[in-house]
């Protein structure tokens, strides 16, 4: 978008008819207009806003379809077996592992509704990695899906390293245990290996150590050395690369503040994800923004492509600072697993809230993550709690919900996930038909005129459309940010954002209600809208009298002297 000074804002009302007849009748509108010049180059924005009743007409273009729409099949499913209001507006991830790495596990999956794979550079080697992550192209390319791919950083933690054993090991109660930084291959009986050489120090006979936020607890009854003997308290599982802590009298005792945010795992783990060409990279224990900027620097040095850079919030640090890091990242990560080892379990359900609405308020995508259906690891039914539980997440407007160990090393992870997709799509329901939508506090983001204005619109724009009652809002975009800020706003209708950048296709898989395309535009938004349009017919999900909602941010070339930005709502016929 250009940029503007000397700018000059004017509005100019569109009368109205009476509010009876219907659709075609005019609203009241504005139009925006901003000049300037800069470096010699005149530039110009003009915002329209254009309401009123336009009939396309599929024998309006013939010539200008191409046949090609990325309309991803499992949208495409589901708008025509639900209709436009119907459609799933909360995203889903999961997280990738031994359960689920077969090709035809993954598809499963994608089938069943998986915006995001993620991939925990924790576990597994690279060849693994990259094993699944050319599948999911894969099946992107030859089954038409629309997955992502996140991988997530190990970060500066302690933690077990794999213990030999594929899956978990049971730690039963009073047995006695040796923690140590002792290097050896494979396992060794009731022996955990820890990575950091520093892990005992300032730890004493009595303290506690707890296993992945509470999946295992044993008392220090004994120091040798840098290694700890240890007594199982409660008993449980032992995961590969499980997260230690350490408490004493009831509090915890602070170990990852001589850790870097980023390690030198992290920036090879990093340099892979690069290689493959993933979408996002999930940072782990964020403690401020300055790694976030560090990151984002160094991926638009080294990557040819966009890869949004998201925040896991997992520690009391990262809470303290937590509005810088939600500024500076490009979606957030709540992980209440760690979150509740740092912070009283009682406040979990505040914090999360507190994330959520300020993610909102910022523009940011949240995922809402862990033991979401926890007891799904073990068995294909969830608690009545857990499913409580998502739909509380659903509630707050989360933009996705994320499967951690229900789907890497669970028997049901295909169930867990459609268990997620049934009760966020029946909570989105129930909200809507009880008008729970929750007033936003509008805090404005933009700092140029034309972004003040681009953001404006959108409020309208959602604002209308859940007036008027459309079917849809499409939106055409080159970077995702007309789209996100319809997001923001959670309309009633879904978002159809069409774009060229395969990027910002990608991208848009985290934003809430928005179903990315991939599309051919041009700088003719007539063109772009009736094409789209009539493809759209063609496939037989837009029917005669369906109303759509049109936004556009596409900006023509500089011999072009003005950028259109401007809401129109159109009929089919």
């Amino acid at each position: 978008m250009a940029v503007a000074s000397n700018s000059r804002v004017f509005m100019q009302g569109v009368i109205g008819k009476s509010p009876g007849t219907g659709l075609g009748n005019l609203v009241s509108g504005v139009c925006f207009r901003t000049s300037g010049v800069r470096s010699g180059i005149k530039l110009g924005v003009r915002a329209t806003m254009q309401v009123g009743l336009e009939e396309v007409k599929s024998s309006q273009l013939p010539n200008s379809v191409d046949g090609n729409l990325g309309f991803d099949v499992v949208s495409e499913g589901e708008l025509r077996e639900k209709g436009f209001l119907g459609m799933r507006k909360t995203k889903l991830v999961c997280t990738i592992g031994p359960a689920c790495c077969l090709l035809e596990d993954l598809e499963n999956l994608a089938s069943s509704g998986m915006n995001v794979a993620r991939l925990n550079m924790c576990h597994n080697t690279w060849e693994w990695h990259r094993d699944v992550i050319r599948k999911i192209k894969r099946l992107n390319e030859e089954k038409g899906y629309c997955v992502s791919v996140m991988i997530d950083t190990e970060g500066g933690q302690i933690h077990v390293v794999d213990h030999g054993a594929p899956f978990s090991v049971k730690a039963e109660n009073e047995s006695i245990w040796l923690f140590t930084t002792q290097k050896f291959e494979g396992s060794r009986p009731f022996t955990v290996q820890a990575n950091y050489e520093g892990f005992s120090e300032g730890i004493t006979v009595g303290d506690e150590v707890v296993i992945d936020g509470g999946m295992a607890s044993f008392e220090v009854i004994e120091k040798i050395g840098n290694d700890l003997r240890c007594k199982c308290t409660d008993p449980g599982l032992l995961l590969p690369r499980a997260k230690l802590s350490f408490w004493r009298d009831g509090k915890l005792v602070e170990k990852n503040y001589e850790l870097p945010t980023i390690s030198t795992k992290d920036w090879a783990d990093i340099e892979f994800g690069i290689s493959e060409g993933v979408d996002f990279i999930a940072m782990s224990f964020v403690k401020d923004a300055n790694a976030i900027k560090q990151l984002k620097s160094y991926l638009s040095n080294k990557s040819s492509k966009s890869i949004g850079v998201l925040a896991k919030i997992e520690s009391l640090e990262s809470l303290q600072h937590l509005e810088e890091i939600i500024e500076a990242s490009d979606g957030i990560m709540v992980a209440r697993g760690d979150l509740g080892v740092e912070i009283p379990l009682e406040q979990i359900p505040v914090v999360q809230a507190k994330i959520t609405h300020v993610c909102r308020q910022l523009n940011r995508p949240v995922i809402v993550a862990s033991q979401l259906l926890e007891s799904m690891v073990e068995y294909p039914t969830p608690t009545r709690a857990e499913v409580a539980d998502v739909s509380e997440a659903v509630r707050q407007y989360a933009d996705a919900l994320m499967l951690s160990g229900e789907s890497a090393i669970g028997s049901y992870g295909q169930k867990a996930l459609c268990v997620l997709r049934m009760a966020s799509s029946r909570m989105e329901l129930w909200s809507r038909e009880e008008n729970r939508q929750s007033a936003l506090h509008q805090r404005q983001l933009g700092v140029s005129l034309p972004d003040r204005i681009a953001e404006q619109i959108c409020n309208c724009a959602v604002e209308m459309a859940d007036n008027l009652g459309v079917d849809a809002i499409f939106v055409y975009t080159k970077h995702g940010q007309m789209a996100s800020l319809l997001s923001r706003n959670r309309p009633n209708s879904p978002i159809f954002a069409f774009t060229d950048n395969h990027s910002t296709r990608m991208s848009m898989n985290l934003q809430w209600g928005v179903t990315p395309l991939l599309v051919e535009l041009s700088e003719d938004m007539e063109a772009n809208i009736t094409k789209t349009i009539d493809l759209i017919k063609m496939k037989g999900v837009l029917e005669e009298g369906d109303t759509v909602l049109v936004v556009s941010d596409i900006t023509p070339s500089c011999a072009t002297p003005k950028a259109f930005q401007s809401i129109q709502v159109k009929t089919i016929v």
